[in-house]
């Protein structure tokens, strides 16, 4: 579940980072994704970790991994049997390596836009069980998306949210949003957040 709102790189063009599923139906499938500036996949222990949290929410829910970069994320939420994954990022050869990969997996379950995950929100209409927020660390695009998240009604009521971010980043949980968990692994902070029902 890698992601990354990056620039282009030109001399990375033919260069290949390879991903791992670690559970499910597609468990120890290695897939391909091109290594552009700022893509880094969520790493296998931080994943287990994730997935652990997740385990009673995933069985068909509708997830979106937003900078979804090699798609670790969305993915993994597949081949553990999520119903649906939107994948969303703003590269173009990332999301064509994504239609790859999914066509590779004989998976029909998911659909790719390559678009700015912020003005991608902005013209959403769908809601999603658990979102996926992992853009670049120095992006500057965490509060504008967590402000979008909690502003609109993409996060259903009760949904998780998903946020990776640097360690040292200390993020303001919105209104509407509990802090389920939260844990450091090397220079990452990755944390899982709920939406509030309401009253």
């Amino acid at each position: 579940m890698g992601r990354h709102q990056r620039t282009p790189a030109n001399k990375a063009q033919h260069d290949y980072g390879t991903v791992r599923i670690i559970a499910g139906q597609w468990r120890g499938r290695k897939l391909r994704f091109p290594a552009t500036d700022g893509l880094r996949p969520t790493g296998d222990r931080l994943r287990e970790t994730l997935f652990n949290w997740l385990a009673p929410h995933i069985e068909g829910a509708r997830c979106l991994d937003a900078f979804a970069g090699s798609g670790a994320l969305g993915l993994e939420a597949l081949s553990r049997g999520a119903a649906h994954c939107h994948f969303v990022d703003n590269q173009r050869a990332a999301t064509d390596a994504l239609r790859d990969n999914l066509s590779t997996l004989t998976c029909n379950n998911a659909k790719v836009v390559q678009a700015s995950v912020l003005d991608w929100l902005a013209r959403c209409d769908d809601s999603f069980d658990i979102i996926f927020v992992d853009p670049p660390f120095s992006s500057g695009l965490y509060e504008p998306i967590l402000t979008a998240l909690a502003e609109s009604a993409t996060l259903r009521q009760n949904g998780l949210l998903y946020i990776e971010s640097d360690r040292k980043n200390t993020l303001p949980t919105p209104p509407g949003f509990t802090v389920l968990k939260d844990k450091t692994a090397g220079n990452a902070r990755y944390q899982l957040w709920q939406k509030h029902q309401h009253p």
